[in-house]
């Protein structure tokens, strides 16, 4: 299960290509959002292809038939399906904000969860956050991996339990400057 995650955000990371091509081969993930960018399905088959080729995993976000489509895992929203799956993604992961979607989450099958966010972050300016203490508190008791999302970088993750924290996802800190 990789431990270093790239999350693809349409407004910060128009093009991830190139970040995705600078991720560790055969060691991390990538999360396709760009959820309402025109040209998706093309990104998506870009993604499943340059991810195949280094040995990465894919997940797409809230869109079983996409997943499909790409061979690629599905990525839950707060523990729920966007729609029917028309079958069963190589894996199934989901963003938790608390208690509630840490249940959801595990219920719903997911083998890993992104508990976010971790710190203040560029993705949602003024947002609450939740801090390391907190964060680990909730970590605790999720039944699952837990993942940090939000605010991480090589400095921030610093503060998470390394025996409680399983990896990170991010945007920007895998960017190279972007």
């Amino acid at each position: 299960m990789p431990a270093l995650w790239l999350f693809t955000d349409a407004r910060r990371l128009a093009d991830p290509c190139q970040a995705v091509a600078r991720l560790p081969k055969g060691l991390a993930g990538v999360v396709l959002r760009h959820d309402r960018a025109q040209g998706r399905l093309d990104l998506g088959r870009r993604l499943a292809a340059l991810c195949r080729a280094r040995r990465l995993v894919l997940v797409v976000a809230g869109d079983p038939a996409l997943a499909a489509r790409l061979r690629a895992g599905l990525h839950l929203r707060g523990g729920r399906h966007a729609g029917p799956a028309r079958r069963r993604p190589g894996l199934l992961t989901s963003s938790a904000h608390g208690t509630v979607e840490l249940r959801r989450a595990r219920s719903a099958g997911a083998a890993l969860v992104f508990l976010s966010p971790v710190f203040p972050t560029a993705s949602h300016p003024g947002a609450a956050w939740l801090g390391p203490r907190r964060w680990t508190s909730l970590a605790l008791h999720a039944g699952l991996p837990v993942l940090a999302l939000g605010g991480v970088d090589g400095a921030s993750a610093a503060a998470l339990p390394r025996r409680i924290c399983r990896g990170a996802g991010a945007i920007s800190a895998l960017a190279g400057g972007d």
